[in-house]
């Protein structure tokens, strides 16, 4: 796994250096205008599981998704 940052250039992200493979697939979480953002040592934690999850493919559908809001209380 890779954390980089990026620029917005005509439309397409680009990141110096050129670190991914022509074809890679890459999750882009873009600011909300201050250019940062802070997460407990927990939320980070959280944060790395999901994302090793997604590598593994171990995700839901979008139907198991909206099942899964609907339950939600």
């Amino acid at each position: 796994m890779k954390i980089v940052t990026g620029k917005v250039i005509d439309g397409q992200v680009v990141v110096e250096g050129t670190p991914f493979d022509e074809g890679s697939t890459v999750t882009v979480l873009a600011d909300d205008g201050d250019g940062s953002f802070e997460l407990s040592a927990e939320q980070e934690a959280d944060l790395l599981l999901a994302l090793e999850e997604a590598e593994r493919g171990d995700t839901l559908s979008p139907e198991e998704l909206f099942a899964s809001l609907r339950r939600a209380p």
